[in-house]
């Protein structure tokens, strides 16, 4: 398993077999990942010819920082390229950021704002000018803050989607697609944010339940009166018609008439339609086609007018005496007059209902009738469903794979422009007859009197969905793309299925010749608190990974959460857990400073068996196992599971095990010695590799030391080289059992871990002789000296452990202590059997309760029995 790799000369450190007493991860982090970038251990080549593994990085926002949410996703995308390189794989990390169109829009509106300007006192070209400044100012922070987390990116290849590469390539797929017909304009009902002034898609809203008001009211006169309710009476003004089931024989007579509209001076018609819902409310709708998705609808089936109430800021635009009235100023204003006009039949307040929220400002939605542009998604939905259907992409967990069928085998056509000035501008002109003229990247748009280019920008999500090979210079057929694409896999939120990862896939398979972006999905569950509950600046729950990483270390964070990283589920993560891995980190530097001061060493060939103890066959049996572990657990990315094995393994096996085992060995110094430092060397060398992807910095300053070596990063991942000694691993197991047990009764004695206690041990006829010297050291037990007498004899795994605690404990005081604590739970089991024998108490106790008394005398039960085993222990006064 040892890298027998040559170094350079000035490849590293040597092994000066000196370390700090204690880490200090704000010492090392810094300049230790500068290293890695300055030598270009991150970097790709598509000239290699080594086997290409390639993950892009979820682009953070331009406006973003670091959340516990990044540093989570990329922990896990920069464990899996650390294997991966490390396996001689070449492996592309790609970095980058996107434009984020309506959240970079308004962080440069606000500020223009605190000037006392708009975007229009600019004009849109000084405009976009002003977001290029504040860009190169002050956007991308969060690359700074993915150094301090120790991402391996390789930065020499950083995009930005709005860079020209990229801008080229989503002008080719706009072209190629409004050329297929696959891209049209039309006028549809949309999200429409009053507050950010353009359209948004489906997927960016926010439902939440809000407190409104629902209004029933009459409409028409006299015996032609019929009662609708609405939560958006403002919207009454544009009502064109009134719906009713054709079945429904209460309002049968009135299909076809036409009925007074309250507070104007139309008249509208009663239709009939499948969409309404006799059983609900009154039966009967009011259909307002310009400001409802489902009213539009039912206006194209029975050519109903579309009248438009809102203006673009949510403003009342009908004439009369509500026009230039906000909407919800507007909503109270018609309800009173509604109510001074006799109209009003019932009003709830407050009525709880689901309402749309703009994701990025937060601010209630208005459906909108616009002239948008929209992309046909039914082929591209079904090459979409087709590749996972027909394995050419993997969805990991496999569950997820309903989840995303759903969404792929529904999906509605997308709508894809926006009202804004920062991002693609579409590259459409029109012309002064009404011509629509799509230009490619490499064509001149027209020119003449009356061509404009439209105003709309793309979606954001239309050029973050073709990343996967926009990034490597398509639409040139780029040795970058005939290497890294497809790539290997992609590691990102199962909230972004709909968003991202489903345009991904369309526009892949769409531009890239049937060739799906990546082999593999592997979703991740969502960072929540401790307590599980959704981490929100309004629940005051948040944290900055950055105070953590300041506190703890970056490895700490990291390993946290990886060891809470299960395929698509939720992670809890909370401050005590990262101490937790702080401690880790402490215990693998404390570790191998002991391994390196007691002679661990790399050099050479292991030695043979038959050189070996059983303690060393019992740990590099182990070792070969968590390997083989390691590796069926990151191709499954099952990363709690992989932190899980290698923690335990670390920490349990050769930290407390194998080192104190060995100790005697080691002191009585000789051969064995330094056979046990070469194992010892090895284990660790395994080890540190093994948990290297997970905690980098940590990891390579010990190895590095212990080796000699340039660096972890660059190093070969371990191999399982098949050895296995189950009789060793049985034997040791034996020794565990005694030492287990016998620490048991220490500690139930009251005796401190470091405190000498006389002993015999009769291991003669077992496995376990060869070990005495070494049960002896880790249970601080002397020899029996003169006057020994045994007061306590303990048989376990086939030996027999006597111990003389005559000079330790004060018998007769540890019997008076033992005798209350029995008392304590005696009378616990009386009072808990009382209840439960009370047949009264029984009949009117919850059930909760009583499962509670019956918890309790179960728990007295255990303690009477733990007592009196002590007490029987005890020696005789």
């Amino acid at each position: 398993m040892t890298d027998n790799t040559p170094q350079s000369p000035d490849s590293g450190p040597t092994p000066t077999h000196e370390l700090p007493t204690q880490y200090a991860p704000a010492e090392v982090e810094g300049a230790l990942y500068e290293r890695w970038v300055e030598r270009g251990y991150f970097e790709a080549d598509a000239k290699s010819e080594k086997p290409a593994y390639t993950i892009v990085i979820p682009p953070p926002n331009v406006t973003g920082s670091l959340h516990l949410g990044h540093a989570f996703e990329h922990t896990l995308i920069d464990a899996l390229t650390r294997r991966k390189r490390m396996q001689g794989y070449e492996t592309l990390w790609q970095p980058g950021m996107d434009h984020a169109g309506i959240a970079t829009q308004n962080v440069v509106e606000r500020e223009l704002a605190k000037e006392g300007k708009s975007r229009h006192d600019l004009g849109r070209e000084a405009f976009v000018e002003r977001v290029w400044q504040w860009k190169t100012e002050s956007g991308g922070q969060i690359a700074g803050q993915m150094r301090r987390l120790g991402e391996g990116l390789a930065w020499s290849r950083d995009r930005f989607t709005m860079d020209a590469g990229l801008s080229r390539a989503v002008q080719t797929v706009f072209k190629k697609m409004f050329d297929d017909g696959l891209i049209y304009r039309a006028e549809r009902i949309i999200n429409w944010c009053p507050r950010c002034l353009t359209a948004i898609s489906d997927i960016e809203v926010d439902h939440q339940d809000d407190a409104g008001e629902l209004v029933s009211m009459k409409y028409g006169e006299g015996e032609d009166t019929i009662v609708v309710a609405t939560t958006r009476a403002e919207t009454m003004l544009g009502d064109t018609a009134v719906a009713v089931h054709p079945d429904d024989e209460r309002y049968a007579r009135l299909i076809g008439k036409q009925i007074k509209l309250p507070l104007t001076d139309r008249t509208i018609p009663v239709v009939a339609d499948t969409h309404v819902d006799p059983e609900f409310g009154t039966g009967a709708v009011k259909v307002t086609p310009a400001h409802d998705p489902n009213d539009f609808a039912i206006g194209q089936r029975h050519n109903l007018d579309c009248i438009e109430v809102l203006d673009e800021r949510g403003v009342i635009t009908a004439h009369g005496p509500f026009e230039g009235l906000d909407r919800f100023e507007a909503r109270s204003a018609i309800v009173a007059a509604l109510r001074a006009d006799g109209r009003i039949v019932a009003e709830k307040r407050p009525y709880v209902h689901s309402v749309g929220h703009c994701s990025r400002c937060k601010t209630t939605l208005e459906p909108r009738l616009s002239m948008q542009w929209w992309v046909k998604v039914e082929t591209l939905a079904k090459a979409a469903g087709d590749a996972v259907r027909d394995g050419r992409v993997d969805i990991h967990p496999a569950d997820m794979s309903r989840r995303y069928f759903d969404w792929v085998d529904n999906l509605n056509d997308w709508c894809i422009s926006r009202q804004l000035w920062w991002g693609h501008r579409l590259p459409v002109w029109h012309g002064p007859n009404g011509e629509l003229v799509c230009v490619g990247p490499d064509e001149e748009p027209p020119t003449g009197e009356g061509w404009t280019q439209d105003t709309d920008v793309l979606d954001t999500w239309f050029s973050s969905g073709l990343w996967p090979f926009s990034t490597l210079g398509w639409p040139e057929r780029t040795p970058d793309l005939e290497k890294f694409y497809p790539n290997s896999v992609l590691v990102t939120g199962y909230d972004l299925m709909f968003f991202w990862v489903a345009r991904m896939m369309m526009f892949g398979l769409y531009a890239m010749d049937g060739q799906p972006p990546f082999h593999t999905i592997a979703f991740h569950g969502m960072v929540r608190d401790e307590f599980g509950k959704k981490m929100s600046k309004s629940f005051g729950n948040t944290v900055d990974p950055l105070d953590w990483m300041d506190k703890y270390g970056s490895d700490a964070l990291r390993f946290t959460l990886a060891k809470g990283a299960n395929p698509g589920v939720d992670v809890p993560i909370g401050e005590d857990w990262v101490q937790a891995s702080r401690n880790f980190a402490n215990k693998i530097w404390n570790a191998t400073r002991f391994a390196l001061m007691n002679g661990a060493t790399v050099e050479g060939e292991l030695p043979p068996v038959e050189q070996l103890s059983a303690t060393d066959r019992w740990i590099l049996s182990r070792l070969n196992k968590v390997v083989a572990e390691a590796d069926s657990y990151y191709d499954d990315y099952q990363f709690a599971k992989l932190a899980d094995a290698l923690y335990h393994f670390a920490w349990d096996e050769v930290f407390d095990w194998y080192v104190e085992l060995s100790k005697t060995t080691f002191f009585e110094g000789g051969e064995q010695a330094k056979v046990s430092a070469r194992v010892l060397g090895e284990v660790l060398d395994v080890t540190l590799r093994l948990l290297h992807p997970i905690v980098p910095f940590v990891t390579d300053t010990l190895w590095t030391t212990l080796t000699g070596r340039e660096s972890l990063v660059i190093a070969e991942w371990p191999a399982d080289s098949g050895f296995r000694d189950e009789a060793a691993e049985q034997e040791i197991a034996l020794v565990q059992q005694v030492v287990t047990e016998v620490r048991r009764f220490r500690s139930d004695q009251g005796l401190q871990p470091g405190q000498k206690v006389p002993a015999h041990l009769e291991l003669d006829d077992t496995a376990l002789a060869p070990h005495e010297a070494a049960i002896r050291q880790v249970l601080r037990l002397q020899p029996e000296g003169e006057g020994f007498a045994a007061t306590a004899s303990l048989p376990v795994a086939g030996a027999t452990v006597s111990l003389d605690l005559s000079g330790t404990i004060d018998v007769a005081a540890e019997r008076k202590r033992l005798a209350k604590d029995l008392a304590a739970a005696e009378k616990e089991k009386a009072q808990a059997q009382g209840k439960l024998g009370n047949e009264a108490f029984l009949a009117k106790a919850p059930d909760n309760v009583v499962e509670k008394i019956r918890t309790r005398l179960a728990k007295a039960d255990e303690d009477i029995a733990r007592i009196q085993a002590q007490l029987d222990k005890l020696p005789p006064q």
